[in-house]
């Protein structure tokens, strides 16, 4: 009795020891280790005896006894299988049924016209739906022509101003503005000058006047000329003629009405030719300038109409249109300053008040428009996710162009009447990206991975892969391996590559599939670095 227990816990040891190897010997090896390993899995899946089949793959056991490769009809679904795959692995398709290289699982069959046979596709039950509150909206045709809001301030129209300035040398006898931004009226005298040289002609003038004979009006042509030259104006030569006297004290009106901004002007002084005096600012119209984001500061034109409205007269509504769009945009805000030409006439806007501005845009032609929300920007394109029939979804890169008021232009990539998700669309997304949708939908995308060169050797070839041994890798940490490689197009690798050859391979990684080599070479024996 002792015997036959010694027996039986011997045998139970060493089947232990034996599982434990091969568990030690499963867990070192890498994934997708090689060629050589999906071979034996594909005995391994021939041999019933050695099925490790999880619940739910039937359909994988039965390929296999029916020998069922890509394109058969299977006698049960009558549907054609289209490949198989590895649900984990999304990217690698395979024609015969088999265990997978890349887990400790079957492959999966995938047939033509289901589901899972359309990689464009994303199926979510309606329960689902309710309970991602996924929510639908269809593309139409509208117009952009809503109105753009910005925030402002009033300036001076600096078109509206003028410089009062000396016309000979004389001294300032009387200065009646005391201070700048003091009002002055259109045609109100500003300051009086005693200009010793207008005297002098006044008087000449007055003489020739006086004169008797034929000689008298040419001469006193002659000196109303001379009192232009020196810079009297029309107003003051009729002056003198009317009164028939001189003016010592030469009046300086001011032209226009406004506040006067500069004053550089004080009684006693002494001025020179084209010296300013003062300068007058209008007020019969002031400047607004908004700042309009430069995203829509395109769809503004001079002319445009705009109503604004200021918290210093709230209950005025003030009308005018767009000027000018200045030429520079601030680097801070990303704005664009736009100007428009306010009337005022009783002059209660001045410079610096806050100034709401609404500025409505014409008609224009009607475009395809979907709401903001369901546009998923990556970064390097524009995605929304298309819902079709029976609970489909697929994303569709788009092209977007102008944004106004949560409504973004759909260019290109839609059509009107095709509904796209409004909501709950980054977890469909999220799916997508898990079965490899984005993937397709990055193919035209430049590659951003970085490269990775190594020497190795081959131990198999097949169709499209090879299997390398290769020494440890610094720049991607990894260790001495026998690994798959897939292989590049035909006209970029050696002819008649063979086992046993030394190559020099430059690869890149791909995610959920096995590296993709850009160059492979030939390397001579013991050339290796």
């Amino acid at each position: 009795m002792k015997k036959t227990t010694k027996i039986v816990i011997a045998l139970a040891a060493s089947a232990a020891l034996g599982l434990g190897a091969w568990l030690f010997i499963r867990s070192s090896t890498p994934m997708g280790a090689s060629s050589t390993e999906a071979a034996n899995a594909g005995e391994i899946a021939s041999d019933p005896s050695k099925w490790t089949i999880p619940q739910g793959e039937d359909a994988t056991r039965r390929h296999i006894r029916d020998g069922l490769k890509a394109g058969a009809i299977d006698p049960v679904t009558g549907q054609r299988i289209l490949n198989y795959h590895d649900p984990m692995v999304p990217g690698k398709n395979f024609d015969s049924p088999a265990k997978s290289p890349f887990m400790d699982m079957m492959l999966v069959p995938r047939y033509a016209g289901s589901q899972s046979g359309d990689n464009s596709n994303i199926t979510v039950s309606p329960r689902i739906q309710q309970n991602l509150g996924v929510r639908t909206v269809a593309a139409a045709m509208g117009t952009l022509s809503a109105e753009i809001q910005a925030v402002g301030s009033v300036a001076w129209n600096e078109r509206d101003q003028v410089l009062v300035q000396s016309r000979a040398m004389g001294f300032v006898e009387k200065v009646y503005v005391r201070a700048t931004l003091d009002r002055v009226g259109a045609g109100q005298t500003v300051v009086e000058l005693h200009i010793p040289e207008w005297v002098a002609a006044q008087e000449d003038y007055l003489a020739l006047n006086r004169m008797v004979g034929t000689e008298r009006d040419s001469l006193r042509s002659a000196a109303l000329e001379r009192m232009r030259r020196l810079g009297m104006n029309e107003a003051q030569i009729q002056d003198l003629v009317n009164q028939g006297r001189a003016n010592t004290r030469i009046q300086i009106k001011s032209p226009i009405g406004g506040v006067v901004t500069e004053l550089m002007v004080r009684e006693g002084m002494t001025v020179m030719p084209g010296m300013t005096l003062l300068r007058i600012q209008g007020t019969s119209s002031v400047w607004a300038e908004g700042e309009v984001p430069e995203s829509l500061a395109g769809s503004l034109v001079p002319g445009s109409r705009v109503f604004a409205t200021t918290p210093a007269a709230p209950n005025a509504r003030l009308e005018g249109r767009v000027q000018t769009l200045l030429p520079q945009v601030d680097l801070t805000t990303r704005t664009i300053k736009a100007r428009l030409e306010l009337p005022n006439p009783s002059g209660r806007l001045v410079p610096g008040m806050q100034i709401l501005m609404r500025f409505y845009q014409a008609a224009q032609k009607p475009v395809l428009l979907v709401p903001s929300d369901a546009v998923i920007q990556t970064g390097r394109r524009s995605v929304v996710m298309l819902a079709g029939e029976k609970g489909q979804f697929q994303p569709v890169e788009v092209t977007t162009g102008r944004e106004v008021n949560g409504q973004i232009e759909i260019v290109s990539g839609l059509q009107a009447g095709q509904k796209v998700v409004l909501s709950g669309q980054f977890l469909i997304d999220s799916e997508a990206s898990l079965r490899g949708l984005e993937a397709r939908l990055n193919q035209a995308a430049p590659a951003t991975e970085p490269t990775h060169a190594t020497d190795a050797t081959i131990k198999a070839l097949s169709k499209d892969t090879v299997t390398l041994d290769h020494p440890p890798i610094a720049s991607l940490k990894w260790p001495q391996m026998v690994m798959d490689f897939k292989l590049p197009a035909r006209d970029k690798q050696p002819r008649d590559l063979a086992n046993g050859e030394q190559v020099r391979v430059e690869f890149r990684m791909q995610e959920g599939d096995v590296p993709q080599i850009i160059s492979i070479q030939r390397v001579a024996p013991g050339a290796a670095k």
